[in-house]
């Protein structure tokens, strides 16, 4: 079993999130707000669906899915897209969000940390995470 599953991970640093934001024509007041939270993450296996929670004192989110299956995706800033979800090795996750701003996020997983690295056409946000 990987290391992750099921283990929360506390976000610690965040590198170009502003910048990612902007390029997803996110509002100047909700880009304050993300930069103030540091999230809570985790990734749930049962048997072949994952769950994907994100906790935070502004907004809790959660997606589910297949490996390679689309499915629909209402994003934190409130987008609608389209996504699919891969694994590269076993600790790799791939996102791509398909919409009017495509995007692909990017979480490797260890057993003590998750770095997330984030792009919006050349605008790139790196989040490192803690296991907690």
């Amino acid at each position: 079993m990987a290391a992750w599953v099921g283990k929360k991970y506390k976000m610690d640093k965040s590198e170009g999130f502003d910048d990612y934001m902007k390029a997803l024509g996110v509002g100047m007041v909700l880009r304050k707000l993300g930069n103030s939270i540091n999230p809570t993450v985790e990734l749930v296996k049962e048997g072949d669906e994952y769950t994907f929670n994100t906790m935070s004192t502004f907004k809790n989110t959660t997606i589910k899915f297949k490996l390679g299956e689309e499915f629909d995706e209402e994003t934190v800033d409130g987008r609608k897209v389209k996504s699919v979800c891969t694994f590269e090795g076993d600790n790799k996750l791939v996102h791509e969000q398909k919409g009017d701003k495509p995007t692909t996020i990017i979480r490797e997983f260890t057993a003590s940390d998750l770095t997330a690295t984030m792009t919006a056409g050349s605008a790139k946000c790196v989040r490192h995470y803690v296991a907690c």
